[in-house]
């Protein structure tokens, strides 16, 4: 029987900004004590070097965009956030570490792999000039023509942070998986358009009272994995953090149509912090 012939995994796996976003992997992982137990001083301390290199941006091959976390509970020891428009690079670095010195004292625990986009319920520069008249507004009046180019302005930059988005250095964050639901009675899915853009605009408003104080990011998991949805959230403050969900779960997009996965609650970290705040000490 003729067998095909062996292909290597292609290089580049992309796809531009302009098309679909970012690929984005959550990676969240616990140490083994017992493997670390068996490892000598020596070992240690050489692992540490790997992972730190592992962990660096970096380092060539590395992820546009890569920030580290030490974990509070006990889902998970630290977690990862990754982004690139290579999906490779992404993977690269799980790959990096579990192939480390600490290789064989970690645990995968929970991920999630998810791609930037932009939300169909952000308002385009004709929607936004429709919810100015409803509100009141004169077609042509200077007021109008100033607020649809401040928006029209704005806009352009908004999309480019939900495609390409930089992390933000407050050093809280949160992520979890949410679904919309498809129940009897509380299908989102069998929702007209304009009804789901009424009940966005009702969250959209909710998030905007923390603004300065958290920052989102939402990533699209469709087809990709289990959730529809993952949320990333930053914070000067934790507290911050718990406040904001609280208040959106109030909404009706959240308290009928929303569906959540596990939270996981997490403070940025340089990668060596990560390993002393883990004890990983050769």
């Amino acid at each position: 029987m003729n067998r095909p012939a062996h292909t290597a995994a292609p290089a580049e796996v992309s796809l531009t900004p302009a098309e679909g976003g970012w690929h984005c992997s959550h990676l969240y992982y616990s140490w083994n004590r017992a493997a670390l137990a068996q490892m000598s001083t020596e070992q240690i301390a050489a692992g540490r070097t790997g992972v730190i290199e592992a962990l660096d941006s970096a380092t060539e091959g590395s992820p546009l965009r890569l920030q580290t976390s030490v974990v509070s509970g006990h889902k998970a020891d630290f977690g990862l956030m990754l982004m690139d428009p290579n999906p490779l690079k992404v993977d690269s670095v799980h790959q990096r570490l579990m192939a480390s010195g600490l290789g064989p004292a970690l645990v995968p625990g929970y991920s999630f792999v998810s791609m930037t986009e932009i939300s169909e319920y952000v308002p385009s520069v004709e929607d936004f000039g429709k919810r100015l008249i409803a509100e009141g507004e004169q077609e042509d009046s200077p007021t109008y023509a100033t607020k649809i180019k401040s928006y029209e302005n704005r806009l352009v930059s908004m999309n480019r942070q939900r495609l390409t988005p930089d992390f933000s250095e407050w050093p809280s964050t949160c992520f979890y998986p949410m679904n919309k639901k498809r129940k009897v009675g509380e299908n989102w899915f069998t929702l007209t358009k304009d009804e789901r853009n009424a009940l966005m605009s009702e969250h959209a408003r909710s998030g905007m009272a923390f603004a300065g104080k958290v920052s989102q990011l939402i990533s699209v998991g469709l087809g990709f994995d289990d959730w529809e949805w993952g949320v990333t959230l930053w914070a000067a403050n934790p507290e911050y953090l718990k406040d904001i969900v609280y208040r959106m779960r109030f909404d009706e997009a959240s308290a009928r149509y929303a569906e959540f996965g596990p939270f996981l609650i997490s403070y940025v970290c340089t990668p060596e912090a990560m390993l002393d705040h883990c004890l990983i000490q050769g």
